[in-house]
């Protein structure tokens, strides 16, 4: 992947800002994965012929911005960032991660059609006696567990995921290719702690916070065709939300 290195002296901004603007651009194209080292104060002395005082001034402001973290005795390193879920649009999982830059995977943990989810069933409009596919998952991001994802659908919305390979099935790709498409949907969030299964699986201690997100999705006919209950990691996932007035 190219890189710019190219400073313009004559251009009235600071050296230090037009460096972190290129460092933060190839973290955003990856050109330095998360947890990678980047280049050493000289190495970077090197490429840009600045002073080592200019290249400490941009590197302190990646720090500054979350993007980078200083290691003792290992040097710097680009941190993981966190998945950010916007309130306005409805997206899955992998549609967020995908746009972040991050590679998204699941890990199954359990697909069968069941009764006896009562509320699942109600909010779905189900009959009693109508079984639902229930399927569980562990969400990763660049092999980072991110969130516990439990998700219920009507037996004709089932008969089709089933047919797939849930630990890689993109649930609303596959619907598409279906001609079934969300319209919209209503979503609940608030903060729990992780119990010590959810724990074990998110990689997280006991008691931790989370964010439990309920979403009720209805199709183009405002019939309810999903029902997902997803516990995202606090510390890896946050909600970004834009309010006008």
């Amino acid at each position: 992947m190219p890189r710019n290195n190219k400073l313009d002296f004559e251009k009235g901004e600071a050296l230090y800002v037009q460096i972190k603007d290129i460092l933060i651009e190839r973290i955003q194209q990856g050109v330095w994965k998360p947890n990678a080292l980047i280049p050493t104060e000289q190495e970077l002395i090197n490429e840009f012929n600045v002073s080592r005082t200019t290249i400490r001034q941009a590197i302190n402001k990646l720090v500054e911005n979350g993007l980078v973290e200083k290691k003792q005795g290992r040097g710097t390193i680009v941190r993981p960032q966190n998945l950010i879920g916007n309130l306005g649009k409805l997206r899955g999982f992998a549609e967020e991660a995908r746009e972040r830059g991050q590679i998204p995977r699941s890990k199954l943990l359990r697909k069968e059609f069941k009764t006896g989810f009562f509320h699942e069933q109600d909010v779905l409009n189900v009959q009693a006696d109508e079984p639902i596919l229930l399927v569980e998952r562990i969400r990763f991001a660049d092999d980072t567990p991110i969130a516990l994802e439990r998700t219920c659908w009507p037996r004709e919305i089932g008969d089709i995921l089933i047919k797939y390979d849930l630990n890689e099935v993109h649930y609303y790709d596959v619907l598409e290719q279906y001609n079934i498409y969300l319209n919209k949907a209503n979503e609940k969030i608030r903060a729990i702690n992780a119990t010590i299964d959810e724990a074990d699986h998110l990689g997280i201690r006991p008691g931790e916070a989370l964010l439990e997100m309920t979403r009720l999705s209805f199709g183009v006919n405002d019939h309810p065709i999903e029902y997902t209950k997803t516990k995202y990691r606090s510390d890896k996932y946050q909600y970004n939300i834009e309010l006008k007035r």
